[in-house]
């Protein structure tokens, strides 16, 4: 009987010892697992499914061309005067190219490497939009709201993993799925070019071209972030306002604002033009969560075509767009329409 009078007390004086609180940055961390779980489709499958199918296009067009090429052997390939009864010999090629022609060789394949990350990124743009637009209506929709309330998170924190998800896991997780993308593309090539006597290594795999092309994309990151902020906080300030069709109401304030402005020339009052509120208000609103579109802020003076292999060149225009006021504006007005959302999702009920 002591024994189970001590063991009682020893579990009295354990729940009595005062517990930790978690760490906030934990609590984000489970948060942000949550969003990725419970939109894994749209985050991690949807970009594969892109790319698979990029990768799926680029073989049938290889294949192709092949099966053309092997049809006009027949009867000789002719290349640079020169013609070849067995098909194309890509070394007997390279052999006889300058040192610019190598070069200009290698510059092309890394765009064409870094073109099989476009359709990756094209999702990422659709699934951070609808994303953001769905994320704090479905959940007052479907009342699972009030579970996620009647737990110790406050809404601030939901909200910002909400926008971390959109703004930084979503494209990182795309980001990565390119970089996958343009190893399998280059895998790809190298099997051509090794039915047509090349050396993929010489062509293909040079530490310039896939790691480079690997760096800026990630490089990119930050500047998505950024650019994307005003767009991402007024999709998030549509979805915790709207009682329903929130599609509609993102879509139609900005265009409507954009017509009234347009009609009455109010624009004038600034010396601007209406075109200037198309540019940076309306169209950065709805389309700033599309990776790239920040190139019209961008510093491309001086950037010829012939510059574009140039992987320093790119970085540095791309971080050109962190010295112009508009991504720094815009990320100050999606700041503000976050904070909103959080302020909207404290009282807002659909009863």
């Amino acid at each position: 009987m002591n024994a189970a009078i001590d063991a009682a007390g020893m579990d009295v004086a354990k729940s009595s010892v005062p517990r930790t609180p978690p760490h906030p940055t934990h609590k984000l961390k489970l948060l942000l697992r949550r969003e990725f779980w419970e939109h894994k489709g749209g985050f991690f499958w949807a970009p594969i499914w892109a790319g698979g199918i990029s990768l799926l296009l680029t073989l049938m067009a290889l294949i192709f061309g092949e099966v053309a090429m092997r049809r006009e052997a027949v009867s000789g390939l002719k290349v640079n005067g020169q013609v070849m009864i067995n098909g194309l010999d890509l070394n007997l090629i390279t052999e006889q190219m300058s040192p610019d022609d190598v070069q200009k060789l290698a510059d092309g394949i890394s765009l064409s490497t870094a073109s099989a990350m476009f359709w990756p990124l094209l999702v990422l743009g659709f699934v951070v939009f609808f994303y953001c637009l769905g994320s704090l209506y479905d959940e007052r929709k479907d009342r699972s709201v009030l579970f996620w309330k009647s737990l110790p998170v406050s809404d601030r924190d939901t909200v910002l993993s909400k926008a971390l998800s959109a703004l930084v896991v979503a494209p990182t997780l795309a980001i990565a799925v390119g970089i996958a993308c343009m190893v399998a593309f280059l895998l790809v090539l190298s099997v051509f070019v090794l039915l047509h006597h090349g050396n993929p290594f010489v062509l293909l795999w040079s530490p310039d071209n896939l790691l480079a092309n690997a760096g800026v994309a990630l490089a990119a990151i930050p500047v998505y972030a950024l650019w994307a902020l005003p767009s991402a906080g007024w999709l998030l300030l549509c979805s915790a306002w709207s009682k329903s069709k929130p599609f509609l109401w993102a879509i139609m304030i900005p265009v409507f604002a954009g017509v009234f402005i347009s009609w009455f020339d109010l624009m004038n009052v600034f010396n601007l033009d209406s075109s200037w509120f198309w540019k940076n208000v309306v169209a950065h609103l709805l389309g700033g969560v599309f990776p790239g579109t920040w190139f019209t802020v961008m510093d491309m003076d001086g950037l010829q075509v012939k510059e574009l292999g140039n992987h320093l060149v790119l970085l540095k225009a791309l971080y050109s767009a962190l010295a112009t006021p508009q991504l720094w504006i815009g990320a100050g007005a999606g700041i503000a329409m976050i904070a909103a959302a959080v302020r909207l999702r404290r009282w807002r009920d659909d009863n």
